[in-house]
């Protein structure tokens, strides 16, 4: 959903939403970079969005590389499949701390897991697997507090803040928390890039390891503080949006 079209919200209300979601964005959003830049140590496609691998896609198809074609083609397949995962394990429209987003997580873990020993012996079907993950992280999320929150890419994200410091630009007023948010985002991804380039240069498809056994330990860490109603407890104990910090009143 473009920022010019913004909804109507609480503004009160958004700003305590939008500071619980701020770490595990920034987490995703990093963690996201770090696996897309992995298995592109791996293969020449991205995985965590799909404009890249189409269009290797579309290029593999004209050069009769039915190999390349084939390994793309299953990304593509595999992100989709992933974002149908996350549609039947959530199962809503809105976030809504507590539903299933720790199994979702966990399943994220797993499937990355699965995906590393594919790539540590050469085998092209651990890509699917890596796209699915990320599929599946990228569905967790939707439209919320007039933004759409997306992890594993920042096409949308840098459009977004464009657009706004466009109508800055034009003096009109803009809410300056969302763009904060945008470019932490952003920067979440980039550093999540550098950090997984360096670990694939280091350890190779090993450091898609360290991606799966993060997102499993913390999802089942949210599936356990939601169990036992700490995720509840933490909401409650926060009102209202702190005075100073990341998104202060505009």
């Amino acid at each position: 959903m473009p920022y010019s079209h913004p909804q109507p919200i609480d503004k009160a209300a958004a700003l305590r939403q939008v500071w619980h979601l701020f770490p595990g964005a920034l987490a995703l959003a990093g963690t996201a970079g770090f696996i897309n830049s992995v298995a592109l140590g791996f293969f020449h496609a991205p995985v965590s969005h799909m404009t890249g691998a189409v269009s290797h896609l579309g290029l593999d198809v004209a050069g009769r590389r039915w190999g390349d074609a084939t390994a793309a083609l299953g990304i593509v397949v595999g992100f989709g499949i992933g974002a149908a995962l996350a549609g039947m394990l959530v199962g809503a429209l809105k976030l809504i701390p507590g539903r299933r987003y720790g199994v979702v997580l966990m399943c994220e873990g797993a499937l990355l897991a699965g995906a590393t020993w594919l790539l540590v012996v050469q085998h092209r079907l651990g890509l699917p697997l890596v796209a699915m993950a990320c599929g599946l992280q990228n569905a967790m999320t939707s439209s919320y507090c007039g933004l759409m929150i997306r992890t594993t890419h920042v096409t949308g994200t840098v459009t977004d803040i464009g657009v706004m410091l466009g109508h800055w630009l034009r003096h009109r007023e803009i809410e300056w928390w969302k763009l904060r948010f945008l470019l932490s985002v952003f920067c979440a991804f980039g550093v999540g890039g550098v950090l997984g380039a360096m670990a694939d240069n280091w350890l190779g498809p090993v450091a898609m390891g360290l991606a799966a056994g993060g997102c499993f330990v913390a999802g089942a860490g949210f599936w356990l503080m939601t169990h036992h109603g700490l995720v509840d407890l933490v909401q409650s104990a926060s009102v209202r949006p702190p005075r100073t910090g990341v998104f202060p009143e505009s």
